[in-house]
């Protein structure tokens, strides 16, 4: 039975055999109240799931990847990265790829390892339902 997350993605959502979890962090522009709180909204739907781990998919399309967006979703990622197996980003721009790796790698080394930044939705979702061995993008 799919449910919806509190993004509005369809959870489970299944792509060629492999369950990805979709986090909407997309098309909030400059409104970072907002997408707080939905990233504050995921955060609880994924821990009251405590024996799921979890290929999220994140789309940043349209948001503005301000220093307070990105300390937030640094600090969101590190939260639930234990569930998550592997995070793939889309949406963001070459800088904002950079500072994002940049402030992972210094919160939480092992998770930036499982994370990768796609420009096409379509290869990041592949990437995630891959095998741990598939090949990570930049």
């Amino acid at each position: 039975m799919s449910i919806k997350s509190p993004g509005g993605s369809t959870y489970p959502y299944y792509y060629k055999g492999g369950e990805i979890h979709g986090l909407k962090y997309g098309s909030f522009f400059g409104d970072e109240q907002r997408l707080f709180a939905v990233m504050d909204a995921e955060e609880s739907f994924i821990r009251q799931r405590p024996a799921r781990l979890f290929r999220a998919w994140v789309d940043f399309y349209e948001t503005a990847i301000t220093d307070n967006v990105m300390a937030k979703f640094v600090k969101h990622t590190q939260s639930i990265g234990g569930q998550l197996v592997k995070l793939a980003i889309v949406g963001c721009s070459a800088k904002d790829r950079s500072r994002i790796k940049k402030a992972m790698k210094k919160s939480d080394p092992e998770l930036a390892e499982r994370c990768a930044f796609y420009d096409d939705p379509e290869e990041a979702k592949t990437w995630l339902v891959a095998s741990a061995a598939g090949k990570a993008g930049n």
